[in-house]
């Protein structure tokens, strides 16, 4: 994980904002959100491993569940997930509402991200900046 600096840290927006600004640039709420924080990600690369900018922000009035939620923006990041190839070795079936685990385990879920992905990332903070701080 490499922080990226960014004048959005600590920034205030409501949800659906970020939403309607974030999703034509090619973000994604990330599927690890919860009721108070969760993850804008925008996937720079998937050449043997993931390279995600994820940008965090915390509920500061409301649940995430509610559209018209206040939300406060963290530090964005840059990341890694190395993924392995082939199928997993550790597939989890639950018997009776049969329930399959399809996604294969990262081999490395903290990879290196290579340093020309930072400056991307550097790149794509600035490009938010520009779209959310006018």
């Amino acid at each position: 994980m490499i922080p990226v600096t960014s004048r959005l840290t600590g920034e205030v927006f409501t949800l659906s904002e970020l939403e309607q600004t974030l999703k034509p640039l090619g973000y994604q709420v990330g599927g690890n959100w919860d009721y108070d924080h969760g993850y804008f990600d925008y996937k720079i690369a998937d050449d043997g491993s993931y390279q995600f900018l994820r940008v965090p922000f915390t509920a500061r009035q409301g649940n995430l569940d509610d559209y018209h939620v206040t939300v406060e923006m963290g530090e964005p990041f840059l990341l890694a997930h190395k993924y392995q190839r082939g199928m997993d070795d550790h597939v989890h079936v639950f018997v009776g509402k049969a329930s399959i685990d399809q996604f294969s385990e990262p081999v490395d879920p903290d990879a290196s991200v290579p340093d020309e992905m930072v400056e991307i990332g550097r790149e794509l903070v600035r490009e938010l900046e520009a779209h959310l701080l006018r």
